[in-house]
């Protein structure tokens, strides 16, 4: 057999895909648990005013429904349950100090969902923000731990919540780290994330990497007090 007999035997290597061709995430309902907090309510806002239906969470329904109203945009209220249920891809934006039993109690209506992590394991004390590892290893993985049926993902951990809720700013000047562990989720979460003029998502790796990204943002805190600023982050060459 010659080598151009072998060549023409071997099939075609197919093309690597563009890490760039992001599934259409439009027609999804989007659940913001922790929607009544600032971080939640400034996401809900610019998904909603980019033309994404979105449903806010909060233990309270009435909390919620207030919320939504003062949102607009046809966004709509609903206690944490009923968020859950009615959503296919839900953002977990809960204080820190009541992640765990928020999530343990909706692993029901959280299985076969989309799940988006965005919590930060912070502290304070008088020298400013600090990190705080969970035992997990981090906020996502202790998701994923809780949410065994659901397929966990981490992203919006560096967004301004002032910026978010600014109705005067038209685009928000960041990238978006998304970690998870199927590539068709982080896509989808990339996808999301780029629905918002300005933002990118950017693929950064597993939830075993989760703990850095979450931790980023005591530096951001820092960045943003020294320098009176909303600083965000940016990726380049990408």
């Amino acid at each position: 057999m010659t080598s151009s007999d072998s060549a023409a035997q071997t099939p075609a290597k197919a093309p690597a895909k563009d890490p760039w061709d992001l599934p259409d995430v439009s027609g999804l309902v989007v659940g913001v648990l922790g929607g009544t907090g600032p971080q939640g309510k400034g996401l809900a806002y610019r998904l909603a005013r980019a033309g994404q239906k979105v449903i806010i969470g909060s233990r309270a329904a009435e909390r919620a429904r207030a919320a939504a109203e003062e949102i607009g945009h046809g966004v709509e209220g609903a206690d944490n349950a009923e968020c859950a249920r009615r959503s296919d891809l839900v953002i977990v934006a809960v204080p820190w100090d009541g992640h765990g039993k928020t999530l343990e109690s909706l692993r029901e209506e959280l299985a076969g969902k989309l799940v988006v992590d965005c919590v930060n394991p912070l502290g304070f004390d008088k020298k400013g923000a600090y990190a705080i590892k969970p035992e997990e290893g981090s906020a996502a993985e202790q998701a994923a731990v809780l949410l065994p049926d659901s397929r966990v993902t981490a992203a919006f951990h560096h967004l301004s919540a002032v910026l978010l809720q600014d109705p005067q700013i038209e685009e928000i000047d960041t990238d978006v780290m998304v970690l998870g562990e199927e590539r068709a989720d982080v896509e989808a979460v990339q996808a999301l994330a780029g629905r918002i003029p300005g933002m990118r998502g950017i693929f950064a790796g597993r939830l075993r990497n989760a703990h850095q990204v979450e931790s980023l943002v005591a530096n951001l805190i820092s960045v943003n007090r020294r320098y009176k600023a909303h600083a965000g982050l940016r990726v380049t060459d990408v």
